[in-house]
């Protein structure tokens, strides 16, 4: 019977990958993070991932060290995407508002809350006629900011 010496079984030492992942992870959930603080004070960025159910705790395996930064990563560029769109939108609505006070008469009866222009607070800029009906019927037309929010109930 011939016996053949077979290697000795390499180890591969995945420390240093771990640890780029790792870091990698870091990164993603810093910068998501800073996503969020960035839309503060608008609502509606969403940068929470979907829970793994993992049997409890446990150190994470290569394979799922990768799907958790897949999963950061994704869920950055749909925050980013939020976050762009929506600045998009309030840009377009100041430009609105500023045409709103330089021509008054050419936006009749338009409302921009200060929500659609990233801004706090309750108030809402509307362009109304000046003294009513007689106003409206002359042309004068005013833009006109509410006074803030309605009393509690």
């Amino acid at each position: 019977m011939l016996r053949v010496a077979l290697p000795p079984p390499v180890r591969t030492d995945d420390r240093a990958a771990r640890r780029d992942l790792r870091e990698q992870i870091a990164r993603l959930e810093r910068e998501l993070q800073d996503t969020l603080t960035s839309a503060f004070p608008r609502e509606g960025v969403d940068v929470t991932l979907p829970p793994v159910r993992t049997g409890g705790p446990r150190v994470l395996t290569f394979g799922e060290l990768e799907d958790l930064r897949d999963r950061l990563s994704e869920q950055l560029r749909e925050a980013r995407g939020q976050l762009a769109e929506r600045a998009d939108r309030e840009e377009a609505n100041r430009r609105l508002l500023e045409r709103m006070l330089l021509e008054p008469g050419k936006h009749r009866f338009v409302r921009i809350a200060n929500a659609e222009l990233g801004e706090g607070g309750c108030g809402v800029w509307q362009v109304r006629p000046r003294l009513g009906l007689i106003g409206m019927l002359c042309g004068w037309w005013q833009v006109k900011l509410s006074s803030g929010c309605p009393l509690a109930a």
